[in-house]
């Protein structure tokens, strides 16, 4: 059985509750960052995007981590964030328009990752690793959250759901396009004991999103022991959880900066080797979806690609017996195409292949292609929920960046401190 536990968490000051939260780190650039904090200088974006605040320093420098560290200092000594006084469970409620969005902030044990009983279906990449790794230790915190799914053994996500309307809103945010972030404190003893009781019957958890600060705050706590600096908190990490019957999930797309030798014709003719290839017209190119499958296509293996000006679908026949990752759309990308078409053979490290999320509108890969920023760009299907979770629960991993789940939470909104 998994462990959960209350923290004293650290949050805005009621006064500054919709100025400091932000997106988390991995959503924005570093430009789009420096925008956000000209406009509001208390941003989150501050702490845990404090490169934006460098331009032309790399951002594996050491002066950005230390800058993280010197911000974040700064906003507790202010007191613009303060530390709650005792531990508690945060629920945390997300409203987006269409529907609501109910988990529970918590921390889970290191020991849990470490044992299998937290599991992944992602691989991280290096550099992430180490940036979110260095990032820790400077702020001595979580200052993002790690977003988990459980399988509700029955009432579970019910019981949330009464605490939110039971206990008072003690944090609320309105994000982009107007949607609502609210946190309800948990700190009567009798209600968290019942809560710690409930996980007490959920035999796994499952990262959803956050495989990188999963695993850099393991890389951490493996640091502190070693060192002899342990704690009980730096033994544990900052995690929201959510019901997996109760999220939504996406596509991550790939964007290639190059084409290696090859020309656009001659990426076409590799393709034509695989399987079909046919230019299509009439992209909705504002939604957050890929582009609808061609009629006839329905048993076929099918990926969409853009070169500069052109949207193309990519069908391929299905192979039997592929197995779990072999059947991924995601997985035959890498084998088929990136690898021994693009020369890609490292996901998790080739500086050529970047990542974009689902829910952004495809105008932004189109705009990304056709600006020359990149060469080509590739817009996958969505995996199911049930495939995740079959792929952790056999100790599989997908490429990086395969899944991307809703909602998404804030940062800052709750920081775990390590000590």
């Amino acid at each position: 059985m998994v462990q959960i536990h209350p923290f004293a968490g650290i949050r805005a000051a009621p006064a500054h509750a919709q100025a400091i939260p932000s997106v988390p780190y991995d959503v924005v650039s570093a430009a789009e960052a420096r925008a956000v904090l000209a406009e509001n200088p208390l941003s989150f974006l501050s702490v845990i995007r404090s490169d934006a605040d460098l331009p032309g320093v790399r951002p594996d420098d050491d002066r950005v981590y230390a800058l993280a560290g010197e911000r974040f200092r700064a906003l507790l000594a202010d007191g613009l964030m303060l530390r709650d006084p005792s531990p508690g469970f945060y629920v945390y409620e997300v409203a987006t328009g269409e529907r609501s969005f109910v988990g529970i902030v918590a921390c889970v044990e290191v020991g849990d990752y470490e044992s299998g009983l937290i599991r992944r279906h992602e691989q991280t990449r290096y550099d992430k690793e180490r940036d979110r790794t260095r990032h820790i230790e400077a702020v001595n915190a979580n200052t993002g959250l790690v977003f988990l799914l459980y399988r509700d053994p029955g009432g579970l996500h019910a019981r949330l759901e009464q605490q939110a309307r039971k206990v008072p809103v003690s944090t609320e945010v309105t994000a982009d396009q107007g949607v609502r972030h609210r946190l309800h404190r948990i700190d009567d003893p009798s209600a968290i004991e019942a809560i710690e009781a409930a996980f007490g019957a959920v035999d796994a958890l499952y990262i959803a999103d956050g495989h990188h600060r999963a695993k850099s705050a393991v890389a951490v706590a493996e640091a502190r022991r070693a060192a002899g600096t342990a704690s009980v908190e730096s033994e544990r990490f900052m995690a929201v959880l959510f019901s997996h019957e109760r999220v939504r999930l996406h596509g991550y797309s790939r964007l290639v900066t190059d084409l290696g030798a090859l020309t656009p014709e001659g990426c076409l003719r590799a393709l034509r080797a695989l399987g079909t290839v046919e230019p299509i017209e009439g992209v909705d190119e504002h939604g957050f979806h890929v582009p609808p499958r061609r009629p006839g296509n329905e048993d076929r293996r099918v990926l969409h690609m853009y070169l500069p000006g052109q949207w193309y679908e990519l069908s391929f026949p299905r192979e039997q017996e592929e197995g779990l990752i072999r059947g991924l759309d995601v997985q035959f990308l890498q084998d088929r195409v990136l690898d021994p078409i693009l020369g890609i053979a490292d996901p998790r490290g080739d500086p050529r292949l970047q990542y974009l999320g689902g829910a952004k509108p495809l105008s932004r890969l189109t705009e990304s292609v056709d600006s020359g920023e990149f060469a080509v760009a590739f817009a996958l299907q969505p995996l199911s929920i049930a495939t995740v979770l079959d792929c952790a629960d056999a100790g599989l991993v997908m490429p990086p960046k395969s899944t991307w789940f809703e909602p998404k939470v804030l940062s800052g909104f709750v920081v775990h401190l390590l000590d």
